[in-house]
């Protein structure tokens, strides 16, 4: 899959506990707090008012990847869905996409 963001590009994306498969999300790098990824959802599992998300790499065969291969499953709490992505003049809505599985 082609991925949908360049480095580079400018994000807006607001605090949403509602995570869908699909949606492109922001969070703190499990092993380096320090550093934020970009990730598309692939799975959600959900225990009561809380959920969890699978965080999947537009491209992963691409060198340097990481994803929930590499750090498990993510906190729908503590991620930001992205809404829109700039890239120099250039504003686009970021919709959800569907996730291939298998």
């Amino acid at each position: 899959m082609v991925p949908l963001l360049q480095p580079g590009d400018g994000l807006l994306a607001v605090r949403a506990r509602d995570v869908e498969p699909g949606q492109v999300r922001v969070f703190a790098d499990p092993r380096d707090g320090a550093r934020y990824l970009v990730k598309r959802v692939g799975a959600v599992r959900r225990a009561g008012d809380s959920a969890t998300f699978e965080a999947r790499s537009d491209n992963p065969g691409a060198p340097g990847v990481t994803d929930s291969r590499h750090f498990g499953w993510v906190p729908a709490a503590d991620s930001y869905r992205v809404v829109l992505a700039v890239r120099g003049w250039r504003v686009r809505v970021v919709r959800t996409r569907p996730v291939r599985t298998g």
